[in-house]
């Protein structure tokens, strides 16, 4: 029985140190929690706002992607309103070229890829979540994720009622009434 409870006890400090080691090895000067590691938070940096004044151009690559830039004080911006695939020929940005307005958005700090959020004072699209978030299943069939044969299965697996659970349930016949 004694040799039992110096087993267990032996084992479990163990477990406790085998636990405990990594947490006391681990860098300090390194924040916890998002923007480290992996995934969408490992790369954010921390962002700033601008403010740029001067000509919109255009250029368009080999394969047809049109990118917009905006030369300020020395240095080229690029320019991004949202996804090219969102917009199609209905750009935000194509409206100004060749113009010289005033752009006010975000940068990450030390790039020069500039968040277009306003145009002259003209804001490029409401406060909040983008228009083209969401997925294939919020956007549609204009999403490069979105396929009538994945549009077929999520109808077929949840109809009309997405998330799951959370759409009322519609009652036809007496019971809509509540009389017998």
């Amino acid at each position: 029985m004694r040799n039992r409870r110096l087993i267990a006890t032996v084992a479990l400090l163990a477990l406790a140190l085998a636990v405990a080691l990594p947490a006391l090895g681990a860098d300090p000067s390194v924040p916890p929690g998002p923007g480290r590691g992996k995934g969408p938070q490992a790369s954010k940096a921390p962002k700033v706002e601008v403010a740029l004044t001067g000509t919109v151009r255009a250029t368009t690559d080999a394969d047809g992607k049109v990118s917009y830039t905006l030369t300020s004080g020395g240095k080229t911006y690029t320019l991004d309103a949202g996804p090219a695939w969102f917009h199609g020929d209905t750009h935000p940005l194509k409206a100004f070229v060749g113009k010289s307005v005033t752009i006010a958005g975000d940068s990450a700090v030390g790039s020069t890829d500039v968040n277009v959020l306003s145009v002259n004072g003209t804001k490029l699209r409401a406060a909040g979540k983008p228009p083209w978030a969401g997925g294939w299943k919020h956007v549609g069939a204009t999403h490069p994720g979105w396929s009538q044969e994945k549009a077929n299965r999520f109808k077929a697996k949840f109809g009309d009622c997405f998330p799951p659970g959370q759409c009322k349930v519609k009652v036809h016949g007496p019971e809509a009434t509540g009389s017998p």
